[in-house]
């Protein structure tokens, strides 16, 4: 791992990536929490160069997230830097993140149709805050139109696998929804120690099938 711009690193892999992963963190913990650092160096070890960084608030401390328009700019700000310093952005380039990070993720990708993304991966999306179903987060979500996939827990308290499905059935590409079986919103699953390597293979997995499938978002060599 190693810095490639103000707060934003990359975990890159071994040999010449075919695509790059942007994943951003959730609201309460930064891009050095174990699970960032578990997913992104997994990932990266699997041939695909990810880059990691932090919001604004987080660097600064803070324990309140900035408002959307604040945080987009910030994720808007590390898209520059990715496509401009790892090689392999330049050629595919995949936006996501845990939970907050996946949903600014999702605002900048439904905010632009331009922008050169070849598909999101979005780790527990919020739907809505914890029991309160009716505040929902979802009404830009069919303008995102590239491929994503989702990986909800089906105990997820900020939306289950179920409330999903209706919301996906109106996205066109139609994302991919994987559930973990038990798993919360950051998939532990009692008695189970091994279900974010699998997570971790279902999105190595999913970014392949993209790759070979021609992608819309993805540029050419060079």
């Amino acid at each position: 791992m190693h810095e490639i711009g103000p707060g934003a690193h990359v975990y890159a892999a071994a040999g010449t990536a075919a695509a790059a992963l942007i994943l951003a963190h959730g609201a309460g913990a930064g891009q050095f929490h174990p699970f960032m650092v578990s997913y992104a160096g997994a990932i990266a070890a699997a041939g695909l160069d990810v880059v990691t960084f932090d919001f604004g608030y987080m660097e600064q401390k803070r324990r309140v997230p900035d408002k959307a328009p604040v945080l987009e700019a910030r994720y808007l700000e590390v898209i520059d830097i990715a496509r401009r310093e790892v090689a392999s952005a330049a050629r595919a380039l995949f936006i996501g993140g845990k939970s907050m990070g996946g949903r600014m993720a999702t605002h900048v990708a439904a905010a632009d149709a331009a922008l050169p993304l070849a598909g999101l991966v979005l780790l527990g999306y919020p739907l809505h805050p914890p029991g309160r179903p009716e505040t929902r987060r979802d009404a830009h979500l069919p303008r995102l139109g590239r491929p994503a996939l989702f990986v909800q827990g089906s105990r997820d308290t900020f939306g289950t696998p179920e409330e999903l499905r209706p919301v996906i059935d109106r996205m066109t590409p139609t994302p991919t929804l994987h559930v973990v079986d038990g798993g919360d919103h950051s998939f532990k699953v009692r008695g189970r120690s091994d279900i974010d390597a699998a997570v971790q293979q279902v999105i190595v997995g999913w970014i392949a099938r993209q790759m070979s499938s021609g992608l819309p978002g993805a540029a050419g060599p060079g």
